[in-house]
């Protein structure tokens, strides 16, 4: 099994979450064996990109979610109950920053106590912590944003490390977190010469990687300015400087971590009803019983 990653959207930042100019869904990673199934960051646009592909949120394990911003959490109260069937089987496990999930300095929580209470936990990390969800191991690193409880991730694979850098202004504390990672995705907000606070640009963007020196980079939220300015030329730019391969990411890319790395993109079904998603309750709860929160 390699650890697998469907990026559910590309864009980041306010205009292109508030027009869809990319999908903001977040990242869908299947991993382990059997395979356990992971959404991080489900921001606008995540439920339509999982109906697209023809993915079942019901068979998501675990929701992650690194801060209190909408365009990396807005579509997570719906994945969350997909997650429990409905809110009707109490399964899964949620992940946030304490903005998320306890509400700080004016920020959060995203998430109300009902939506809390349905997974079997929800927990709130900090920089420094190491988790172990559904047996994947991760290192919760810092960030520097406008969210101050804002981190970023080390998915520590059996085929060398996957970070996710998340939001942030970039200094070289904040890159050196990331040495030692196989995959670098990074949040590239802004193209060259277009530096702008508590997000890294182009410019920001080679400074890191040349410091990492990852096997690959991918450029993921996208803002409106990158989406025009164009974000492969911004890449190959990227590329070119640090002699690191690095590709603009698209909405619904896969990348297969294994021996290679491989890029692909999802197929799509869009307009089809699957009926095997119609809802199976608990007998318990059928014939007009009233549903309750267990």
């Amino acid at each position: 099994m390699t650890f697998r990653i469907t990026f559910l959207g590309t864009g980041g930042g306010r205009h292109t979450s508030m027009f869809q100019t990319r999908c903001t869904g977040g990242m869908l990673i299947e991993h382990g064996d059997p395979v356990m199934r992971m959404h991080v960051d489900p921001g606008p646009g995540a439920l339509t990109q999982m109906r697209r592909i023809r993915y079942d949120v019901g068979s998501t394990d675990s929701v992650v979610i690194s801060h209190a911003h909408p365009d990396h959490y807005s579509d997570g109260p719906c994945v969350i109950e997909g997650m429990t069937r409905g809110g009707w089987v109490k399964r899964g496990h949620l992940y946030g920053s304490p903005t998320v999930i306890e509400g700080e300095g004016g920020l959060g929580p995203c998430l109300s106590p009902y939506h809390l209470g349905l997974p079997i936990s929800s927990t709130a990390f900090r920089p420094g912590d190491v988790l172990d969800i559904d047996g994947q191991r991760v290192e919760i690193c810092r960030a520097r944003h406008s969210d101050p409880t804002n981190v970023g991730f080390r998915f520590d694979t059996p085929f060398g490390v996957v970070s996710y850098v998340s939001d942030t202004d970039y200094d070289e504390d904040i890159g050196r977190q990331y040495i030692g990672s196989r995959v670098l995705i990074l949040p590239v907000t802004t193209p060259h010469n277009n530096r702008i606070n508590y997000h890294m640009c182009t410019d920001t963007a080679i400074e890191m990687v040349d410091l990492v020196k990852p096997e690959l980079c991918i450029f993921t939220h996208l803002g409106i300015v990158m989406i025009e300015e164009g974000p492969d030329a911004q890449a190959e730019m990227c590329q070119n400087a640090t002699g690191v391969r690095t590709v603009a990411g698209k909405d619904l890319m896969v990348l297969d971590v294994g021996e290679d790395l491989e890029l692909s993109q999802a197929r799509t079904y869009d307009g089809e009803w699957i009926p095997e998603w119609a809802p199976k309750l608990p007998e318990k709860y059928r014939d007009g019983g009233q549903k309750g929160n267990f």
